[in-house]
């Protein structure tokens, strides 16, 4: 499943996949593709992320720090950053949700969204959180 938002011109999709081979005791395991497309007419970079993890028993972690997997990336009208990373649970079900700290080529700073994505193991039936 593909969820997809865009603020001021910057356009975020994300993809989930479960990995079960790297689940076990007690923590389930998943990677997330991220696709960051500027769809605006003015140059943007990329300076902070902050994301919100939240199990099915409402336990919510907050991740703040600098750029994305080590890398503020700026980009030019038309350009695109992918990246993967991932993330473990307690609980074989939760969601994510979270913001991309913008600043563009005039110094004008914007929150991007990043849409709610659901982390659910295959063993659950598939919902939105």
């Amino acid at each position: 499943m593909t969820v997809e938002a865009t603020t001021q011109g910057v356009r975020i999709q994300v993809r989930t996949q479960f990995l079960p081979e790297q689940s076990q005791d007690g923590q389930w395991v998943w990677a997330y593709a991220v696709r960051i497309e500027n769809v605006g007419d003015g140059t943007v970079q990329l300076l902070r992320r902050t994301w919100h993890i939240t199990d099915e028993r409402g336990h919510t972690t907050v991740v703040e720090g600098p750029g994305v997997v080590g890398q503020t990336p700026r980009l030019e009208p038309g350009q695109v950053f992918e990246y993967t990373s991932g993330t473990q649970l307690a609980t074989p079900s939760g969601f994510m949700t979270g913001t991309y700290h913008m600043v563009t080529a005039a110094g004008v700073s914007f929150n991007a969204a990043v849409p709610a994505f659901s982390l659910d193991s295959p063993d659950l039936p598939a919902r939105l959180h």
